[in-house]
């Protein structure tokens, strides 16, 4: 095979790996691993000619053309993050397939394979848990607009996609290299059998639970405000908190009523972080006006997001605290409760965007945190909250404040849900991607957290797509981009709780242990 060709292979995986993330469905990912796979074969029987680094590097390829493609919307908030974002990840992508074509260098073909889906399982459940997460392009997130072929997820999460993605390209790849080579129809029965079983039974699965799913009624009337202020020219002075706390309410009134349990605004709509120090909220002039729409109505409680800030005392300094005049404090992106006897709830953001909201492994590049990228109101890394907290309505309803990034992670909401959470609001703004597919792929990805946990759920976003999405992952009232507006619907609490919120990512934890047991085998065999 000529190095041309092999680059072109290299460059169509990566393709194809994007489509899903630009608007395809997400069967188009059954596929995308062929050229890659091809490209493993042929350095696999060529390994007397060729050094595995060598298929290292046409995995590089692909992964870098995969990133870019799905991912370069970030540039819009930070051209450097983009970079970053885009090399660290392909870099780590391509050291799994690295690893899994040495695997396959030395087990034999079934073994190998086995290698290469308990490797990349291990390295997207690794993406939820360190301190670089980035889990946007885990594959399983792909079939975010195909929900009725993953109502399963209730039970595996997204890694159970992931899982059926990989074993559908293998399955396929091992079929046409059976045609390939013209063997015995005999001699891919196995194959093309295990293939039929892999693609009909999820779905066989999937659309009747879709179809048969009903929701208990039990509604709770909710109003999402999406104020549409443009992140990048916004002011953080006294006027235009004024006018930004003017817009909330005047677009929540036109929808709201006696009827209405829930008023939903977005992640960080007030950044005047010296305005928001939490031990002085009721002297805050925006704060009290927000106070006063919840009181004009019987039932209303209000959530919205802003930046605030706490104070600690004499001696008390945390990881990511600021100090001033002889005084530390963090700087918090928080959702704010205002609840119906007018005292509040705050919830600090839990899970920070890297590079923007906090500085990744502080303890040794602590020293950057003067010089990390200002997306509003305060730089540096923030402070958090150590796990997800709910807010508890009068009536007793527990809601999920899931802000921004935070939904991304599966595992992550099922920590509310196991606190009592029968409603989850995502409150965000993704105002900085501009129009781009950023903000499509993050509001995508709320359908995937309503059916693992089968909760229904309120969104708010500053620019768009503001909705409601039912316990089956049907996206209901959907704004338009960059416009203001307001909606409002019921939607339904629920207190069951699934298979996937009870365990987690059980998928990942059993790659991990199975990937650890494959690396010490690869081990042995290198030196024995």
């Amino acid at each position: 095979m000529k190095r041309t060709q092999r680059i072109f292979l290299s460059a169509m995986s990566g393709v194809i790996l994007s489509l899903a993330w630009l608007g395809f469905p997400g069967w188009i990912l059954f596929i995308a691993f062929l050229p890659l796979l091809f490209l493993d074969y042929y350095f696999v029987e060529n390994k007397k000619e060729f050094r595995s680094v060598s298929f290292w590097g046409h995995a590089f390829v692909a992964s870098v053309i995969w990133n870019t493609l799905a991912t370069w919307w970030i540039a819009h908030a930070s051209v450097v993050g983009a970079l970053m974002a885009i090399v660290t990840n392909s870099f780590l992508i391509s050291l799994v397939w690295w690893l899994a074509h040495a695997a396959r260098r030395k087990f034999k073909s079934n073994l190998g394979y086995i290698a290469l889906v308990v490797f990349w399982i291990s390295f997207e459940y690794f993406h939820y848990n360190w301190d670089i997460e980035w889990p946007w392009l885990n594959i399983g997130n792909g079939f975010a607009n195909n929900i009725k072929m993953i109502q399963w997820y209730e039970f595996t999460g997204t890694l159970g996609g992931t899982l059926w993605i990989l074993v559908m390209n293998i399955l396929i790849f091992r079929i046409l290299r059976h045609i390939q080579l013209r063997t015995p129809i005999k001699d891919f029965i196995i194959p093309l059998s295990a293939f039929i079983v892999m693609l009909l039974l999820p779905l066989s699965i999937s659309f009747p639970m879709y179809f048969s799913y009903v929701e208990k009624e039990n509604p709770r009337s909710v109003v999402v405000v999406q104020p549409n202020v443009n992140p990048y020219n916004e002011g953080f002075d006294q006027k235009a908190e004024n006018e930004k706390v003017g817009k909330i309410i005047r677009l929540a009134e036109q929808k709201v009523d006696n009827k209405t349990d829930f008023i939903v605004g977005p992640e960080t709509i007030f950044e005047s972080v010296r305005n928001w120090d939490e031990s002085m909220l009721n002297y805050n002039a925006q704060y009290q006006q927000l106070v006063n729409l919840t009181s004009q109505y019987p039932n209303a409680e209000t959530v919205f997001g802003a930046t605030t800030l706490k104070f600690y005392t004499k001696g008390t300094d945390t990881k990511t605290a600021r100090e001033y005049q002889d005084r530390y404090y963090d700087v918090f992106n928080s959702a704010i409760f205002i609840q119906q006897d007018l005292q509040h709830q705050i919830y600090h953001k839990s899970i920070l965007v890297n590079g923007v909201e906090k500085i990744p492994f502080m303890k040794y590049l602590g020293f950057l945190r003067n010089i990390f990228i200002d997306l509003g109101g305060a730089s540096g890394s923030l402070g958090s909250q150590d796990e997800a907290s709910v807010f508890t309505a009068k009536d007793g309803t527990k809601v999920a404040p899931v802000i921004c990034y935070e939904s991304v992670f599966g595992e992550y909401l099922t920590d509310y849900v196991r606190k009592g959470a029968g409603l989850i609001f995502i409150i965000t703004n993704d105002g900085w991607w501009k129009n781009t597919p950023g903000y499509k792929q993050h509001m995508s990805f709320a359908r995937l957290r309503a059916i693992e946990t089968r909760r229904s759920i309120a969104r708010a976003a500053n620019t768009g797509i503001s909705c409601f999405i039912n316990q089956r992952g049907d996206v209901i009232q959907p704004t338009e981009w960059w416009v203001e507006d307001s909606i409002n619907g019921d939607i339904n609490v629920n207190d069951e709780i699934t298979f996937y919120v009870k365990y987690g990512d059980y998928l990942g934890r059993i790659a991990v242990f199975t990937s650890i047991l494959l690396v010490l085998f690869l081990i042995v065999k290198r030196f024995s």
